[in-house]
């Protein structure tokens, strides 16, 4: 076992809410909710998080990403304990700028060889890929296997969500084209996902119900004859989790555990309350 190897993530691969026996590191965003600053999972959960977000409508989330100083300090401890290489796999560097922040943290550490992989999404497909390479340098597999691996995950997953409010996506400029979403507009409930680490806009739609029949639609044709591992996301949303969860069951009756998660307080604060998000790896 190679355990000179450490696997690094951030707050938006919504590790917390996984059970691993890896010791992965993880680059703890902040949230802001008016004058108070959480850190992610250890100061708030999805739940309380959400549940903020019902009971007072006058505060508007924010978040800010682990100063580069704390950065460094991580790398550090890492060299203390033994390491000497690291593998940081972040979300996409063109939803937030962690991904150049550990870059710029790296180049103040010599004794740790980082390299930093753009996961080019978040949540479960980032956390998979955190996942499995914690397995792999667990099984003493190379640093290269290991980048080919993420390379391979990145290439074959697919996302697609509906939010019930793009007020979120719009306000925290996460929303590629958001100008065209300007007055009424955001009163639409579109299907979105993530394209090339972007969220654009698949299909402008009037109901968030029609937008879940619309992302599992997109599902249900896209993972025809493949072999898959779906799975859903959501932000404080079980009733719509449930539904897809029976509609995935309905279509295949061996599907019998569904992976699903809440989405962390980082990710919900841009994708706003009862964002529903459901998705695909294709199996090698």
């Amino acid at each position: 076992m190679d355990n000179k190897t450490a696997i690094i993530s951030c707050s938006n691969a919504c590790l917390d809410y996984f059970e691993y026996d890896y010791d992965i590191k993880i680059f703890r965003s902040m949230v802001h909710l008016g004058d108070e600053d959480y850190l992610d999972y250890l100061d708030i959960s999805a739940d309380d998080f959400y549940k903020r977000l019902e009971e007072d409508k006058s505060i508007f989330p924010s978040t800010s990403f682990m100063p580069v100083g704390k950065m460094v300090e991580i790398y550090e401890q890492l060299i203390k304990e033994g390491y000497t290489k690291a593998i940081v796999i972040t979300i996409s560097k063109e939803m937030s700028g962690i991904f150049n922040a550990a870059l710029v943290a790296s180049n103040e550490v010599e004794e740790l060889e980082v390299k930093i992989f753009d996961s080019k999404t978040l949540a479960y497909p980032q956390a998979k890929m955190a996942l499995v390479a914690s397995e792999m340098i667990q099984e003493g597999r190379d640093i290269t296997e290991v980048m080919d691996e993420l390379l391979y995950i990145r290439d074959n997953n697919k996302m697609y969500f509906a939010v019930n409010t793009l007020t979120y996506l719009v306000k925290n400029g996460r929303l590629s084209g958001a100008s065209g979403f300007i007055g009424n507009a955001l009163k639409l409930k579109p299907v979105l996902t993530i394209d090339d680490g972007k969220v654009e806009t698949v299909e402008k739609i009037r109901t968030f119900k029609k937008a879940v029949e619309h992302v599992l639609d997109l599902y249900f044709e896209e993972t025809k004859g493949l072999s898959v591992e779906p799975f859903i996301i959501h932000a404080n949303n079980p009733e719509t989790r449930d539904y897809i969860i029976s509609r995935l069951q309905e279509n295949n009756s061996t599907l019998d555990n569904i992976f699903t998660m809440p989405l962390t307080a980082v990710v919900g604060a841009h994708a706003g309350p009862k964002t529903i998000g459901l998705g695909y790896y294709i199996k090698k």
